[in-house]
């Protein structure tokens, strides 16, 4: 049984003599049902009417999954009808993963071509919009190579790939014997694919002047069949690997006609344009940036002229001298990194505790240790902390700043700290 859906993709419509049948897994005498593999789903459609669910090699045959028990036997003649949009789809999509490959060898360096991927939804009738009932779904790619894949690499690829598909390169394909393939630098081989190959032959697909591969699924003939091809993101599935996906036909226009949209909302909230759009941007960068630092500044003055009004209300006990209070805007780290420096000179420890109650900063000069006064806090409000002896801080307690203060404030407690 023969398949030949790689060798005439344009094919969709044909007969066939039943081969044999398996309730509902038939295998035909030949076929130009796709069979999944190499990346590439398996052909949708019908065979005498009854739906093809899935087409899969099995033990050397193409098995074709019915929805359904046929109501044909073995031996009679049969009609297969594939789904000629959900082919057409995958022979754009198939071709544009070899069309963004060559863009890679021509920006990527030490390439090698990780493995392909495509996913594709066949939608309701709900989904219907300006092009039909599109099908959808994304590609993938998966490159190695040690060229790190950032913005401006990923929109290169997608320039080099639309302008390969706009410059409609002829797209042809051969069975080339097995060691010459493998002997060829020029031919992109998926290392999966390369140590699986079986036969005397591979066949080669070769986009004129732009890329060759070592591929076994269905193409378009030339480049301008594939349409637009949009780039949706990158990521790192392993080690050496960088993936980009990429949507062609409907969800790519979809795509980018919602980025552009986007866009120049953007620009006329900035009251600019899409083309100064990144200089508007870092123009309005540059503002909140400067001021962040203001408002750090503001914050700090704040703090100071805090703790400088606690240092008039600060408490001795055993000779101690204990500056303890709110401050509010400040977290457990700032709040011990402030306690901290607040010590010295005329402040022997500082207890600082942020408005809402929920952090503790503590800081010594080493007559109290400052995981102690943590400690009696917690055990009193909840909550947890640690540190070292001359700084430590706590958080997570259940009270309000201003109890936590009156509690550190009470001279039995404060005094037992020091013990």
């Amino acid at each position: 049984m023969t398949g030949t859906a790689a060798a005439e993709p344009t094919v969709t419509t044909f007969t066939s003599n039943v081969d044999r049948i398996d309730t509902t897994a038939v295998v035909l005498t030949d076929t130009y049902f796709y069979a999944e593999g190499g990346g590439q789903p398996a052909d949708r459609g019908t065979l005498d009417g009854v739906a093809v669910v899935d087409v899969q090699h099995r033990n050397g045959d193409i098995v074709h999954e019915l929805a359904e028990p046929p109501t044909f036997g073995p031996g009679e003649t049969v009609e297969g009808q594939v789904d000629t949009a959900f082919r057409t789809y995958c022979m754009r999509a198939h071709t544009a993963s070899h069309v963004l490959y060559g863009a890679g060898r021509r920006l990527l360096s030490d390439l090698g071509y990780g493995g392909f991927d495509i996913s594709a939804r066949v939608p309701d009738e709900a989904d219907d919009d300006d092009f039909g009932p599109a099908i959808t779904g994304k590609v993938r790619v998966d490159f190695e190579t040690t060229t790190e894949i950032g913005d401006e690499t990923l929109t290169e690829l997608e320039r080099l790939t639309n302008r390969a598909v706009w410059e409609s390169y002829d797209v042809t394909w051969e069975e080339i014997p097995r060691d010459e393939a493998l002997g060829r630098d020029d031919i992109a081989f998926n290392t999966k694919t390369e140590e699986g190959i079986e036969g005397e032959t591979v066949r080669v697909v070769t986009i004129d002047g732009w890329d060759v591969a070592a591929c076994g699924g269905t193409h378009v003939g030339n480049t301008r069949e594939i349409g637009p091809v949009t780039v949706l993101g990158r990521s790192n599935p392993g080690e050496g690997l960088t993936r980009v996906e990429f949507a062609v036909g409907p969800r790519a226009i979809r795509r980018r006609a919602t980025e552009h949209e986007r866009a120049m909302t953007a620009a006329q909230s900035l009251d600019t344009n899409v083309a100064e759009l990144p200089a508007a941007v870092d123009g309005l960068q540059s503002e909140c940036d400067d001021l962040r630092e203001t408002v750090s500044s503001l914050r700090e003055r704040l703090v100071d002229s805090r703790l400088a009004d606690l240092r008039d209300d600060a408490i001795e006990v055993d000779g101690q001298r204990w500056l303890v209070g709110t401050v509010a805007g400040l977290d457990a780290n700032a709040l011990a990194d402030r306690a901290e420096s607040a010590v010295g000179d005329d402040v022997d420890v500082a207890a600082l505790v942020d408005a809402d109650g929920q952090y503790l900063g503590v800081g010594t000069t080493g007559g109290v240790d400052a995981g102690e006064v943590v400690d009696q806090v917690t055990t009193e409000f909840g909550g947890g902390g640690g540190g070292r002896p001359t700084v430590a801080q706590g958080g997570g307690l259940g009270a309000d700043g201003d109890e936590i203060v009156a509690f550190l404030r009470d001279e039995s407690v404060t005094a037992d700290s020091g013990d």
